[in-house]
C-alpha cells in the first residue's frame, strides 16, 4: 500500500481547514452547508440572480436528494423559486426576500473572498490559480484511467 507523502498530507490538510471555514462562515450567517452553497451558486451564476438547476448540481457536488431538500427548505421560508426554462430544464432563482437574505448572508462570503485575492500581487493569484488548475486537470486525467473496482469476494481471497 501506498503512504500518503507529506505534500498531500499538508494539501489534504489545507483542504480540510478551507473547508471547516467556510462551514464555520455557513453556521455564524445562519446557514445550512447545502443552503450556503445553493445560494453562492445562484448568486455566483450572474446578473440575473437565477441560475440553471444542472449548475447547482455540477458547482455544488451535493447529492440530488440534499439539492431537493435544501431548495424546499429555502422555498418554503420564500428565499427561492423554482421557474422553467425550457421544456426539461429548471432555473433556480432568488426571491425579492432572497435577494435581501443573500445581501446579508453569502455576499459577505464573496466580498471576503474577493477581498482576500484582492489583496495579494496579481501575479500571486494567477500562479495560484495556475498551480491548482493543473493539479484538478491532472488528477482528473489520471482518474479517469481507473477501472472499476474489484469484486468484494476478491479481497478474501487468500494466495
Amino acid at each position: 500500500m501506498n503512504h500518503i507523502s507529506k505534500e498531500m498530507k499538508r494539501f489534504n490538510h489545507l483542504l480540510g481547514e478551507t473547508n471547516a471555514a467556510y462551514h464555520d462562515a455557513a453556521l455564524r450567517l445562519g446557514l445550512s452547508d447545502s443552503a450556503m452553497q445553493i445560494l453562492y451558486a445562484v448568486c455566483g451564476y450572474g446578473e440575473g440572480l437565477r441560475c440553471p438547476l444542472q449548475e447547482i448540481c455540477r458547482q455544488t457536488s451535493l447529492s440530488k436528494q440534499t439539492i431537493h431538500s435544501s431548495l424546499h427548505r429555502l422555498m418554503q421560508e420564500g428565499i427561492l423559486c423554482l421557474e422553467q426554462a425550457g421544456n426539461r430544464n429548471k432555473d433556480v432563482c432568488l426571491t425579492e426576500k432572497g435577494r435581501q437574505f443573500a445581501q446579508k448572508t453569502v455576499a459577505r462570503i464573496i466580498e471576503t473572498e474577493n477581498a482576500i485575492f484582492a489583496s495579494w500581487p496579481p501575479e500571486d493569484v494567477e500562479k495560484y490559480l495556475q498551480l491548482t488548475e493543473a493539479f484538478l486537470t491532472a488528477l482528473q486525467k489520471k482518474t479517469k484511467t481507473f477501472t472499476e473496482e474489484p469484486n468484494h469476494a476478491d479481497y478474501n481471497h487468500q494466495p
